[in-house]
C-alpha cells in the first residue's frame, strides 16, 4: 500500500515517513500544496496524510481539487488546528478523515487502517481505458479474455498512464512516480520498464498504445487516435 505524505515541516514528513515503512507501507512525502495536488493526480497512492497549512496551496484547496478532478484516493487531513469549523471545512472539501497534532503513531496509524476497510467505498478497485482493465489489487492487466500479470514497476507506470489518459507523462514524473522522489533511477530505466510494458500491451493484443512523445514524454491512446494524428501531421 502506498501513502503520500503531504507535510511542509520536513522533519516532521520525514518521521512520518519512517513510521508507515516501518509498518509495511510504502511512503513517500513533499512538502508545499501544489506539489501535493500534482503527485496525489497521479493516482498511484492508497492513502493521501495532507497537512492544511501548507505554502503555495493550502490542504483545503487541494483535497477540493483532487475531488473536482474526480480523484476519490482516501485523504486523511493532518493539523494543527482542533476547531470544529476547521474539521468541518476540511470534511466539506472532501477529506474523509481528520487528526489534530500532536498525535501518537498508533493513533495516525489506526486512522490509516480504518481508511483503507473503508476503501473500497471511495475508490475503485479497477482502472479502464479502450480495451484494458487493471485490477488495483491483483496487479492483473486484461483485454477482453487474455490476463496479464505486472511486476510492481510494470504497475506503476500503466497505473500512471490510465489514471491520466491521453495525458503527457514525461520520464522524471514516471521516476517520481513509480521509483520515488530519492530513487537513482535515469531515463534507460524508464525506457526498458516501457519496452516491457508495450510487450505486455502486445501480447494481449490491445488496442491501447503507449505512445512516445519526443523530447517530452508518452502518453496512453487508443490506436485509432494515434493514426488519426499521424494522418493529420
Amino acid at each position: 500500500m502506498r501513502i503520500l505524505v503531504v507535510e511542509d515541516d520536513i522533519a516532521l514528513a520525514r518521521a512520518l515517513e519512517q513510521v508507515l515503512r516501518h509498518n509495511g507501507y510504502e511512503a513517500e512525502s513533499v512538502h508545499n500544496g501544489q506539489d501535493g495536488l500534482d503527485w496525489a493526480e497521479s493516482g498511484i497512492y492508497d492513502v493521501i496524510v495532507l497537512d492544511v497549512m501548507l505554502p503555495k496551496m493550502n490542504g483545503f484547496e487541494v483535497v477540493a481539487n483532487l475531488r473536482r478532478k474526480n480523484v476519490s484516493t482516501p485523504v486523511l487531513m493532518l493539523t494543527a488546528r482542533d476547531q470544529v469549523r476547521d474539521k468541518i471545512t476540511g470534511l466539506d472539501s472532501g477529506a474523509d478523515d481528520y487528526m489534530t497534532k500532536p498525535f501518537e503513531p498508533a493513533e495516525l496509524l489506526a486512522h490509516i487502517r480504518a481508511l483503507t476497510r473503508r476503501q473500497g467505498e471511495v475508490i475503485f478497485e479497477k482502472l479502464s481505458f479502450a480495451d484494458l482493465s487493471l485490477d488495483l489489487k491483483s496487479y492483473d492487466l486484461s483485454c477482453g479474455d487474455k490476463s496479464i500479470h505486472l511486476s510492481f514497476k510494470e504497475f506503476g507506470i500503466m497505473k500512471t498512464f490510465m489514471s491520466n489518459p491521453r495525458q503527457t507523462i514525461s520520464k522524471e514524473m514516471l521516476i517520481d512516480r513509480v521509483w520515488g522522489a530519492d530513487s537513482t533511477a535515469e531515463d534507460n530505466n524508464v525506457e526498458s520498464y516501457i519496452r516491457f510494458v508495450r510487450k505486455k500491451l502486445d501480447f494481449l493484443g490491445a488496442h491501447a498504445r503507449i505512445e512516445t512523445l519526443r523530447k517530452a514524454g508518452y502518453r496512453l491512446v487508443e490506436a485509432a487516435e494515434e493514426a488519426s494524428e499521424g494522418a493529420d501531421a
